[in-house]
């Protein structure tokens, strides 16, 4: 298993103000790839979650649907959230719970949420964080959902609900004041979803992710882009971003895996392979937000005044026209 670490070095800090009142914390990602045997999956994860722990990370991130594999290159039936879990005792909470308890650390994973008594078919897919005592202490479920070739998950997953709180911030204990938030995959892709985490408090943005080939463009690597997308909201929302991606063919996609991590300046601090399974480590120096945002202030000079027609109606179209 590849694996790659970076200390306080990779990230000094470019514009610092004040002297630093935040420690930092260390952190980590494991990038696998499924399997049909559930056992070796869960062992692949097990042991990187265990180097990452070995290595000092005091919070470890696993790819979106975890345990599972990615059901939405075809479109789903009747039946698609046959494979959804209970966020009580379901296999993915389960695991999640054993590797927190095991190592003394907070372990975030991905579940295709089973939601009883809705009628329509279909699950949430939903971020989740359990502490070192087994508890869960964050749940997200992700919000854009994509519908194009190879990834109907329109057809499988309902999109979180737009209730009080659709951008919640997590401060768990033991992360030096951390804030967290967990959304997913095809959210990452939104610039209006990273400024509502950071105007959220955010210092991290968690992504869950699996993505990779375009079933009807073969040709199309859309693994810069992602990566582009990925680091430019960090620098606009100063924020780290913490992206585990999976790597491997599963059919009709192969998932390209270059799970990084980077800071609020867009530095990527570490970074995996393509191919393989990895361990990342970082030592996130919490600070640097404070730094970013007070040398170039989007958020105290933004114009949410301006900003009605980002929520006004559109049409249902390709290019969504604003609706007259």
């Amino acid at each position: 298993m590849f694996v790659a670490t970076a200390d306080l070095s990779a990230s000094p800090p470019l514009c610092r103000y004040d002297e630093p009142t935040r420690d930092p914390v260390r952190v980590g990602l494991v990038q696998h790839r499924w399997q049909p045997d559930v056992e070796a999956v869960t062992a692949e994860l097990a042991d990187g979650i265990a180097t990452a722990a070995d290595l000092g990370a005091r919070v470890v991130f696993l790819p979106e649907i975890t345990l599972l594999r990615y059901p939405a290159f075809v479109r789903g039936g009747d039946d698609a959230a046959a494979n959804a879990e209970s966020l009580d005792d379901g296999p993915t909470i389960t695991f999640a719970r054993q590797m927190a308890t095991t190592h003394g650390i907070h372990v975030h994973a991905s579940v295709y949420e089973r939601t009883d008594g809705v009628g329509d078919g279909l699950g949430f897919n939903t971020a989740i964080l359990v502490s070192p005592s087994g508890e869960l202490v964050g749940r997200t479920r992700k919000l854009h959902i994509p519908v194009t070739s190879g990834y109907y998950e329109d057809t499988y997953f309902r999109p979180g609900p737009a209730d009080d709180d659709p951008y919640p911030v997590y401060r768990p204990d033991g992360l030096g004041g951390a804030a967290l938030g967990l959304p997913t995959c095809w959210d990452e892709w939104f610039p209006e979803l990273a400024r509502a985490y950071s105007l959220a408090g955010a210092d991290m943005i968690v992504y869950p992710t699996a993505i990779g080939s375009e079933p009807d463009f073969p040709d199309f690597d859309t693994e810069p882009l992602w990566h582009h997308v990925i680091t430019g909201n960090a620098i606009t929302a100063g924020t780290f971003m913490i992206v585990p991606n999976r790597h491997g063919d599963e059919g009709q996609i192969t998932f390209y895996g270059s799970s990084f991590i980077c800071d609020p300046y867009g530095r990527v601090l570490v970074r995996a392979p393509r191919d393989e399974s990895a361990v990342l480590v970082a030592d996130l120096d919490l600070n640097l937000r404070h730094d970013w945002l007070t040398l170039f202030p989007f958020l105290r000079t933004r114009r949410p005044d301006t900003y009605g027609p980002l929520v006004a109606p559109v049409a249902d179209t390709t290019l969504g026209e604003r609706r007259s």
